[in-house]
């Protein structure tokens, strides 16, 4: 299956708006497996009004809980336990590629034993790593470049998250030995048209593409 995992060295990194940006740009789906928090609204909802992909294109949650912590004890919470074995890739149609997007950190645990590279592991996609641009982000971004490859996971590239800073870009390309496949600038709104031109203009369109 064509498409991409997306994780991030934090939460709040900008997942969302990353995957929003690759489904608006190459027409993809989008899934997103465990989502936590959604008393406050889900990311599933917000990927479809930024990216305008069609519903049907946007699947829902395997695991949805109200509780804006972590996986696991959102699901304690919920007398739940989150089974790897019940996640599994959704059915696509056509070329189009399937954008899925993780809950919270590389490591953030999502039960006792396993994390969310586990579930990375599990479904087998390329990935990809969404980083701020702020101090800071030299050690939270190598630190989870180690853990992907310690992990025996496919590391597609990272993206950076904010405004433009081409000394951490340089570092994290330097000591990650990783491309950076595109930066996400600071947005005064998201729609589709805005992403589409984002991609055009700050991406390398065909690393992702191809």
């Amino acid at each position: 299956m064509k498409g991409f995992f997306i994780t991030g060295t934090d939460t709040n990194v900008g997942k969302t708006v990353l995957s929003a940006l690759l489904c608006a740009a190459l027409d993809g789906y989008y899934w997103k497996p465990i989502q936590t928090g959604a008393r406050e609204g889900t990311d599933r909802v917000q990927v479809l009004a930024w990216s305008e992909i069609k519903a049907a294109h946007a699947f829902p949650e395997t695991y949805l809980f109200d509780d804006p912590v972590s996986p696991h004890l959102a699901a304690e919470r919920a007398g739940k336990r989150i089974l790897l074995q019940n996640v599994s890739l959704p059915a696509v149609n056509g070329n189009r590629p399937l954008i899925v997007e993780g809950a919270g950190g590389v490591l953030v645990p999502i039960n006792e034993d396993e994390t969310m590279v586990d579930l990375m592991r599990h479904l087998g996609l390329p990935v990809i790593l969404a980083a701020r641009t702020t101090l800071g982000t030299i050690n939270h971004t190598l630190l989870s470049l180690e853990e992907l490859r310690s992990s025996q996971l496919k590391v597609h590239g990272v993206v950076m998250v904010g405004e433009a800073n081409q000394d951490n870009q340089r570092a994290i390309e330097h000591y990650g030995r990783i491309r950076i496949l595109g930066i996400v600038p600071q947005l005064s709104q998201i729609n589709a048209t805005v992403l589409k031109r984002v991609f055009v203009a700050c991406f390398d369109c065909q690393a992702l593409k191809s």
